[in-house]
């Protein structure tokens, strides 16, 4: 599939053809500034769940994780216990079943409010 100029887009080596996921992301996201705090914590939680997988498999995932943590609504996110880890970790939820990257996204949601509070914003 040829880019806007006719030309592979650069990105081909590393993405193939056959992964929409992955070429929208890099055609639409990668290299471009990311602003607001919903859109940052969504971020570093794909980034800290992407630790020693792929990419593409957690941009597989992308979907579920939004529906699974509340379309990344932080202040929810917070206050999520034990009921909410053990959903966030049942076959239905469709993210990756780790517990502790599941704590860790518990843990920053409570740490960016604090952030948010003395800050106004990550």
């Amino acid at each position: 599939e040829k880019g806007r100029e006719g030309k592979e887009p650069w990105y081909r080596k590393f993405v193939p053809a056959h992964n929409s996921e992955y070429e929208m992301y890099m055609e639409n996201e990668w290299g471009f500034e990311l602003h607001g705090d919903k859109e940052l914590f969504e971020m570093l939680t794909l980034e800290g769940a992407q630790a020693g997988l792929s990419w593409p498999t957690i941009l597989k995932k992308r979907e579920a994780y939004r529906r699974s943590f509340d379309g990344w609504d932080i202040k929810k996110i917070a206050k999520y216990g034990a009921k909410d880890i053990e959903r966030l970790l049942s076959a239905d939820s469709g993210i990756i079943k780790n517990k502790a990257k599941v704590q860790a996204t518990i843990g920053n949601a409570q740490a960016t409010l604090k952030v948010q509070e003395e800050f106004g914003s990550l």
